[in-house]
């Protein structure tokens, strides 16, 4: 008889029977309440009844004490066959069994340490059944080792059933559900033209109905009415798509977060000394001037953030390089110095060469064909081809210092008009830029921002907009639709403006009064805009308010 159903040997002066016989009962009851827990007699009831220990471990089961507290003799005989049906063992098993028995003072203290056992072994089971119920893992014999191997089938079929549920999922997810209104039973391309009057708000909602809306209003032909109308959100005013590998759907949310002026403000790059930087973006890299180099910064993949060590440097100049652009795998800087720089970025080659009296303000380059204006009054034509670099090819002559140049995307290769021939003496423009070959923008020392249309009048603006507090504004940039940024002279401050309203949308000062100075340089993506100063290049971002 195993551990658990030991008796006291008969005449040993252990209890009477009546008492052994009451010990039975209380044994079998527990005997019959584990296997009502435990069900299809996995091992552990079994174990319970006198089986070779709890069948885990093989070990002697500690619940025999009670037992062992002194059934008598025909306690003792009445226990073996049945120990020896139920347990497995012989009839010299449990008569050994009785021998070793203990005395009945024990016997309490051993039935509470079974209980124990017990308690212990079933978390065990119920752990290896959690996991997965490996066979290779049952340590026991017999039963528990046959309920440790149904219990990895039941696992593997849960594990499997899981997977065909997966599936299921993503097939229903895919599929246009069987029920519901008859609206949702017509053809896909009627539904696309249906859902593309919705507003931004109605979407949003019918996303939530089921996966399979969700998946359909996700549709870029969906957003794409809505991303026109939105601020930054990649599209130009012609309906143009610049950047067709993101979705249009998540454009619009960032572009609610340049509407409401919801953005994380950091600084990508300190100087110690004050400086007039001038940066351009290519790609994932950024290229910002400081003092007479040139440095080339690589984005980490969040764009708030740069690789601390340069790309490359590109030097060459004297004095500080005032102004540069990007064109053809070239930079073509402009610097104090009176010349202008010419640097393969995938390259060590660079080439400078004089071109004008005094120091080169501004400079662009366009189909091969590189402008630059001085403070000499005069701005000149020069060709980027190898074999004639500094060869100037035309001069056209001004009234006053040229402090910006921007070449049409037409490429006339001639002057085609004067713009603002009425300003008042000391409006300046210190910023210009095309949108397409007849409009442009323009900002300076007049504190507007102002749009030109070439085709309606070259005398007076289409629109304006005039900077609240009445600074300079040294720089601006679009989004090529409606989102206009500017940057003023006083207090590093950057505004957004809404092309289709008058007044300003957010302002965004970048410096306090001690550290004062004007935002020289700006640029945007869909997802963030930099701003240069004297001291520090900033960033705004509205991906991650």
């Amino acid at each position: 008889m195993g551990s658990q159903g030991r008796s006291g040997p008969p005449g040993n002066g252990g209890p009477g029977e009546g008492e052994g016989g009451e010990a039975r009962k209380l044994q079998e009851g527990r005997v019959a309440r584990g296997k009502r827990r435990k069900g299809k007699g996995k091992g552990k009831a079994r174990a319970g009844q006198g089986g070779r220990g709890s069948g885990a471990e093989g070990k002697p089961g500690p619940q025999t004490a009670k037992e062992a507290a002194g059934p008598g003799a025909d306690a003792g005989a009445r226990a073996c066959p049945r120990e020896e049906a139920e347990g497995g063992r012989s009839v010299e098993e449990g008569a050994r069994g009785i021998v070793k028995g203990v005395e009945g003072s024990a016997g309490a203290g051993k039935e509470a340490q079974g209980r124990e056992y017990g308690k212990k072994e079933e978390w065990r089971v119920r752990a290896r059944r959690r996991e997965g119920a490996r066979p290779g893992r049952a340590q026991g014999r017999g039963g528990q080792a046959w309920a440790d191997i149904a219990g990895t089938g039941v696992a593997m079929a849960a594990a499997a059933g899981e997977e065909e549920e997966e599936e299921e999922a993503a097939r229903e997810s895919a599929a246009r559900p069987a029920a519901g209104p008859a609206l949702w039973r017509l053809p896909e391309e009627l539904l696309l033209l249906i859902c593309s009057y919705l507003d931004m708000r109605a979407l949003g909602r019918l996303a939530q109905v089921c996966r399979w809306l969700r998946r359909f209003t996700s549709c870029d032909l969906l957003w794409r009415r809505i991303a026109r109308a939105s601020l930054n959100s990649g599209f130009t005013r012609l309906g143009t798509d610049l950047m067709t590998s993101v979705p249009v759907k998540e454009r619009v949310k960032v572009s609610q977060n340049w509407r409401l002026g919801r953005c994380r403000e950091g600084i990508l790059l300190k100087w110690r000394c004050s400086q007039m930087p001038w940066m351009q973006l290519e790609d994932d890299s950024l290229y910002i001037s400081q003092a007479n180099f040139i440095l080339a910064y690589q984005f980490r993949p969040d764009g708030a953030s740069l690789n601390r060590r340069p790309l490359g440097v590109f030097a060459g100049h004297d004095e500080d390089v005032c102004h540069f652009v990007l064109a053809n795998s070239h930079i073509v800087s402009a610097g104090g110095d009176g010349k202008i720089g010419i640097h393969k970025i995938h390259s060590t080659f660079t080439v400078k060469y004089s071109a004008h009296e005094q120091e080169v303000n501004c400079v662009d380059c366009k189909g091969g064909i590189i402008v630059s204006g001085s403070r000499d009054r005069t701005a000149k034509v020069w060709p980027l081809a190898s074999g004639r670099l500094g060869q100037c090819l035309h001069t056209i002559q001004t009234e006053d210092r040229v402090w910006s140049i921007a070449i049409s995307p037409l490429l006339s290769g001639q002057l085609m008009t004067h713009l603002g021939s009425d300003f008042p003496p000391g409006a300046g423009v210190l910023d210009v830029m095309y949108e397409s070959p007849f409009t442009l923008l323009s900002c300076g020392y007049d504190t507007y921002v102002r749009y030109w249309d070439l085709r309606t009048s070259v005398r007076k603006c289409v629109m304006e907009w005039e900077e609240p507090h009445d600074s300079t504004l040294y720089c601006l940039q679009t989004d090529g639709n409606h989102l206009l940024a500017t940057g003023s002279s006083y207090y590093g401050v950057v505004r957004l403006w809404d092309r289709r309203q008058r007044a300003c949308l957010h302002a965004f000062p970048l410096t306090s009064t001690p550290l004062s100075s004007p935002v020289y340089c700006l640029r945007l993506t869909t997802k963030h805009l930099y701003a240069a100063l004297s001291y520090n290049l900033h960033v705004l971002d509205f991906q991650n308010p």
